[in-house]
């Protein structure tokens, strides 16, 4: 910090940068990108003075280069552990320091765009510890000879599957699953609009919700938006339902447990089957 202050300092004394004749290389990986001193000078203004707002703009846009994002660890269907993978960003402070470096001391030689590692959420030690007991479990069925529906709903079960919900943390089931689109692989299969029977993109997901609603009907989870269909649906009791939709419903609940909790989500062969486990330790705590 103090080298950084130093060198915004010499802004003020250096008649004219010294780094103007040569670029200033930087790579990750196969990529390169050349920065020119004309690219943080202001415009008719003496090159001494540097733009704040184009040396934020280089700052972000090689972050998009660099970034990586990290994968958390998560059972496979042997429920064996997958290890995590760590993700990767730009160091900000340590590239800050190179680009004034260059444009003040005229440090032009090659160099690496530095990067620090992003820490997974959820690591293999974190996930042995919450996949070991099971708060609850619930299960409902369809019918396979319905492909499409039996198709969207493979899709949403996959999606909330292996997700950890943290202390604190609230879960929302459209921005887990996402848009239900053609283009991310949802079908048209029958749904209920205004107490009528219809067709619509992603038909069928509202098992899954409603499955899971069932699974986390827990003293440790407070419901925080909740609607039912305007007509009752077969596939769980009557007012046990939890209506979803991309530009409407969501489902959304709570984690108030002082320990994590893991979604484990599958369709199979006519049952859509919802886990939700922790750790031993979740006993003690407050209702």
């Amino acid at each position: 910090m103090r080298r950084m202050i130093f060198l915004l300092l010499l802004s003020l004394i250096l008649p004219v940068s010294i780094a103007q004749a040569k670029p200033l290389i930087l790579k990750y990986d196969d990529k390169s990108e050349t920065i020119m001193y004309q690219h943080f000078s202001l415009p008719y203004v003496d090159p001494i003075f540097m733009d704040m707002k184009k040396w934020q703009e280089l700052i972000n846009h090689l972050g998009t280069i660099v970034y990586e994002k990290p994968k958390n660890a998560y059972l496979d269907e042997n429920g064996k552990i997958v290890e995590a993978v760590p993700g990767k960003q730009v160091d900000r402070h340590a590239l800050s320091l190179l680009l004034l470096s260059y444009y003040y001391e005229g440090k032009t030689t090659a160099d690496s765009i530095p990067v620090k590692p992003i820490y997974p959420a959820v690591d293999s030690e974190l996930l042995s510890e919450i996949s070991v007991k099971q708060l609850n479990a619930f299960v409902t069925y369809y019918r396979e000879s319905n492909q499409e529906r039996s198709h969207n709903i493979d899709l949403a079960a996959k999606a909330i599957n292996n997700h950890v919900v943290f202390p604190g943390e609230t879960f929302s089931f459209n921005k887990v699953v996402g848009e239900r689109t053609k283009q991310r692989g949802y079908k048209r299969a029958p749904v209920i609009v205004k107490g009528e029977l219809s067709e619509d993109i992603g038909g069928g997901i509202c098992q899954v919700s409603s499955t899971l609603f069932n699974a986390v009907n827990l003293v440790g989870i407070q419901i925080m938006e909740r609607y039912s269909h305007s007509r009752s649906v077969p596939y769980v009791p009557s007012g046990k339902d939890a209506a979803v939709s991309w530009w409407g419903p969501d489902f959304v609940f709570k984690n108030t447990y002082h320990m994590p909790i893991l979604i484990r989500s599958k369709a199979i062969k006519g049952k859509m089957i919802i886990q939700i486990l922790s750790s031993d330790a979740i006993e003690n705590t407050e209702s």
